[in-house]
């Protein structure tokens, strides 16, 4: 279902934006992605068949793994349809924590606010994007109308604050990070 109140999302100015926040290539050794070059860890330029130095790994090859791998493959293409902030925060969890992750935290967040199945049925967190998944969104979507979306957002992302304050405490090497990623990866949507 696609909402005709809302502007179609530019996947192009996303992935731009994540490039851009992302950088080019570092090799910090207290992350554990290891060498990563434009937001790209070594081991998803490897499973794509890059296998030149990460370092030389092309924008542009970025861009097209970005696009496959973040934003097609998962499905966030059918939620910009019905929620374009939900879609661009989807994306930008998928590609800093994965997006089995990503979408887990929308399935927390849309069972939680789901007013105990009133508005529409529990999901399964599944962390895959299905009819289910689509259904409850729009669901939801129905129910708490234009301002739902900002809600979703702001669930989504104290999810996502959360697991890095969590990360953090698990690993103290990560908390050379908790900082940036708590002011460049949250709340920007």
């Amino acid at each position: 279902m696609s909402r005709p109140d809302c502007p179609p999302v530019d996947a192009d100015a996303l992935i731009d934006a994540v490039i851009d926040r992302e950088g080019r290539y570092v090799n910090h050794p207290a992350d554990r992605g290891g060498p990563t070059c434009w937001g790209i860890t070594e081991a998803v330029a490897r499973a794509q068949g890059d296998d030149g130095a990460m370092r030389d790994l092309s924008r542009a090859d970025a861009v097209a793994i970005d696009r496959s791998i973040y934003w097609l493959r998962p499905g966030f293409d059918k939620i910009a349809l019905r929620a374009p902030q939900i879609a661009a925060e989807l994306f930008d969890t998928g590609v800093n924590m994965g997006t089995a992750t990503a979408v887990g935290f929308l399935q927390r967040a849309l069972n939680a606010l789901n007013r105990t199945a009133r508005d529409y049925p529990n999901i399964a967190v599944d962390r895959d994007i299905g009819a289910r998944t689509l259904s409850a969104l729009d669901g939801f979507l129905k129910a708490r109308g234009k301002g739902g979306e900002t809600v979703l957002l702001r669930a989504m992302e104290a999810l996502h604050g959360e697991r890095y304050i969590a990360l953090a405490e698990r690993r103290p090497s990560q908390k050379a990070f908790l900082h940036g990623w708590l002011a460049n990866r949250t709340g920007e949507h």
